[in-house]
């Protein structure tokens, strides 16, 4: 049996921590709804994510206005937990891969 050489392809860097931009690749995005004030909204994304007034507020206006929000960013689990929690608390999310949005 031989031994395997590493290809190295001109032009890819190879030095990327490619398992770290896997990981950071997922977001849980939170959608606008019909049924949530948006004071409730700002509420939740302080409790739970522990955003400050500014932030939660940001975010929730984002929701309000655009459609929609990346509330979160990381490793495709916790996205999925996140987006669980956000539901759990009645507001409509989803996982996404941000790499392909």
């Amino acid at each position: 049996m031989g031994m395997m050489a590493a290809v190295m392809e001109p032009g890819i860097r190879h030095d990327l921590d490619t398992e770290r931009l896997a990981n950071d690749a997922w977001q849980t995005v939170v959608w606008n709804d019909p049924v949530n004030l948006m004071s409730y909204v700002a509420h939740v994304f302080r409790e739970y994510f522990g955003f400050d007034e500014e932030q939660a507020s940001r975010l929730m206006l984002a929701v309000h206005h655009e459609g929609h929000a990346v509330v979160a960013r990381g490793a495709r689990e916790q996205m999925e937990l996140h987006a669980q929690a956000m539901q759990d608390y009645g507001l409509w999310a989803t996982v996404r891969n941000g790499a392909q949005s």
